[in-house]
């Protein structure tokens, strides 16, 4: 954890997709000791989150990159960036259409990838720290789910990548990858059949505590990648 000096006597943070799940874990997690921006769409989870202390919400359209440099200007310094929001949709390639590979590009890829660079100015200040919360379909295909392990691929190459390339500045780029977690999704049945109820999950909370090691880590090291499963699978 950064513990420069900020304008509200904190660090900040941004976490997308803080409303609900691993991302209201973690920004729940982050209130503790930083200023944390909860960035979601839905308003009514947003007025919630946001009336937390030391949190602020924010609605912002990830699908829709043209908004995030005002919304870099309007934040004056970060230091730790926690990129949670994805779309989570279980498609085959037969049943897939271009619309569904370019909603979830959007949001699970290129939303990650520009909001790192917009915010680049602010982590190479802070020195800060960027995590990606990632998941097992990002090494290996998750059946019934290409369109989704196909994006999740894509962001763990943009991830090590963007670590390589901004390491000399002092800015530490982590992957935590949850396996199977007790959210809201995990209970959701689709058109490939029902949630499994016999698959044991691991809390949002613990895949929050994982962000918060990597981000608490000593500045001689940086955690590159972080595998969260539950304990018995």
């Amino acid at each position: 954890m950064s513990d420069r000096p900020t304008a509200l006597g904190r660090p900040t943070a941004i976490v997308t997709g803080g409303t609900s799940g691993i991302g209201r874990a973690v920004v729940e997690e982050l209130r503790r000791t930083h200023e944390v921006i909860a960035v979601g769409r839905d308003r009514v989870r947003l007025d919630e989150v946001g009336a937390l202390d030391h949190v602020t919400a924010v609605q912002l359209d990830l699908t829709d990159a043209a908004g995030f440099p005002a919304f870099a200007d309007s934040v004056p310094e970060l230091d730790v960036l926690v990129h949670n929001a994805a779309i989570v949709e279980r498609l085959r390639v037969e049943d897939a259409r271009a619309e569904d590979w370019q909603r979830a590009f959007a949001t699970n890829v290129i939303a990650p990838a520009e909001l790192s660079r917009v915010f680049l100015p602010h982590l190479r200040r802070a020195a800060g720290s960027v995590v990606v919360i990632s998941s097992g379909a990002a090494r290996r295909a998750v059946p019934n789910s290409t369109v989704y392990s196909a994006s999740k691929h894509a962001l763990q190459a943009v991830t090590d990548g963007f670590r390589q390339q901004v390491s000399a500045d002092g800015i530490r780029v982590s992957t935590v990858a949850p396996g199977p977690t007790d959210t809201p999704l995990a209970h959701t049945g689709d058109r490939y059949g029902p949630a499994d109820p016999d698959v044991v999950r691991s809390e949002p909370s613990t895949v929050a505590s994982a962000v918060r090691f990597v981000i608490d880590a000593p500045r001689d090291s940086q955690i590159a990648e972080l595998w969260v499963r539950p304990s018995v699978e």
